[in-house]
This record gives C-alpha cells, structure tokens and sequence, in this order.
C-alpha cells in the first residue's frame, strides 16, 4: 500500500516576513517610517525568491503594504493642511 507522505510547509523568506509585518504594523503605526522599509525588504525577498513560491507572494504583499502605508501617510498630511498651512494637534 502506497502511504502519501504529507507535503513539507513552504518556510518563508525571513526578509519576506519583516516585509510582510512592517507593512502591516506600518498601516497603524509610524507609517512613514515602516512603509519605505517594508518596500525595501520586500524587493529585496522578491529578487530571491522564485515566482509562485510563497515567499514571492509575501514579498509583494510587503510592497502593497508598504506603499499602502505611504499613501496613507500623505492622506493624512493632506487632511491636515488648511489654508496652505500644515496644522497638526498632538493633544488629544
């Protein structure tokens, strides 16, 4: 009888992974500092990984969210912007 060995997991691309999360912790927190460096590692994963692996698919999810952080980033600047002057409260 011909027993199916169970399929190893995928690791992921440490580089992919740090991508992936600044990305994400980025969209809450500290944007315009997280979103530049999850798109710097997730070129750098997505120029070693192969196409379709999912550490590929990670490294660009990384990009995404990253450039995501950005736009929110300068959605926020330009919501704050009255009269051409830039006004932010920190004060609650």
């Amino acid at each position: 009888m011909n027993a199916v060995k169970p399929r190893a997991a995928a690791r992921l691309d440490d580089r992919a992974a740090a991508a992936l999360l600044s990305g994400a912790v980025g969209l809450f927190l500290f944007n315009v500092v997280f979103g530049p460096i999850a798109i710097v590692l997730g070129v750098a994963a997505a120029r070693r990984a192969r196409p379709g692996r999912p550490g590929r698919v990670a490294a660009l999810a990384g990009i995404g969210l990253g450039i995501a952080d950005l736009v929110v980033f300068a959605v926020l600047v330009a919501s704050k912007i009255r009269g051409g002057m830039f006004v932010w409260n920190v004060s609650g």
